[in-house]
């Protein structure tokens, strides 16, 4: 994994992010775990070292390079996949309290061989759907951050996210380059969920690996109680 670990530290210094030995080594256990699993489950298309540290470890640590994270938040990752952002986030910043959320088993079986391994505390990993979770009274308005990584547009996202944040809490979306037309789109929904304006910050990954935005609405008021809609409704149609 030396390409790997090179093209970690690398990227890291490129986007203005420390991450020290320690942290390099267990990205690396994990990116290590990846590659294993992904031979006989279907994880990830990204299989090449570099490529890998940049798209999928650097893009998620771009949450970290705002003022997203208090120190001790709890943060639910909504479709984390393979553990994208939710458990870069956590090998990198160790003092949060995570939730992994997906709604396919497989993936899940990873992401406890990950933690496993790592020896990782706090956190859980949750076998839901994002609309289901919503609802549920231990998750409802429980966290100060919820996050997502290519998982919907705008619209549907906040559906699955704000009904999990807390007031004072923060929606965060991993979104590409061109996204203020969505994010306009997005605007009466996420009024209607109790979030607030949105804020968007563009970058640019290291090595040429393409232009990312991070957009993010803090959480003003309690959302209503009939959201989330039952599962599948939110997609089927979006809210504004």
């Amino acid at each position: 994994m030396t390409e790997f670990k090179e093209a970690l530290s690398q990227g890291a210094a490129g986007v203005g992010l420390h991450v020290g030995d320690e942290q390099i080594e267990r990205c690396a256990t994990y990116a290590g775990l990846l590659l294993e699993w992904n031979r006989q489950v279907n994880l990830t298309r990204i299989v090449e070292p570099r490529e890998m540290a940049i798209k999928h470890f650097i893009d998620s640590a771009t949450v970290l390079l705002y003022d997203l994270l208090p120190a001790g938040a709890r943060l639910v990752d909504v479709g984390t996949g393979a553990g994208f952002p939710g458990l870069v986030l956590k090998v990198l910043r160790p003092d949060l309290e995570v939730a992994l959320v997906d709604s396919l088993a497989k993936r899940l079986r990873f992401l406890e061989a990950v933690v496993d391994e790592l020896k990782l505390s706090d956190v859980s990993i949750i076998h839901a759907r994002a609309e289901d979770l919503g609802r549920r009274p231990e998750h409802r308005e429980q966290y100060d951050v919820a996050v997502a990584r290519a998982v919907a547009e705008l619209r549907v996202l906040a559906e699955y996210l704000l009904p999990l944040v807390k007031v004072g809490g923060t929606m965060v979306a991993l979104k590409g380059p061109d996204v203020r037309e969505e994010v306009e789109g997005a605007r009466r929904a996420v009024e209607v969920l109790g979030g607030g304006d949105a804020q968007l910050a563009g970058l640019a990954l290291p090595f040429g690996y393409g232009e990312r935005t991070i957009v993010w609405y803090p959480k003003h008021s309690m959302t209503p109680a009939k959201y989330p809609r039952k599962a599948g409704e939110p997609a089927r149609r979006p809210l504004g």
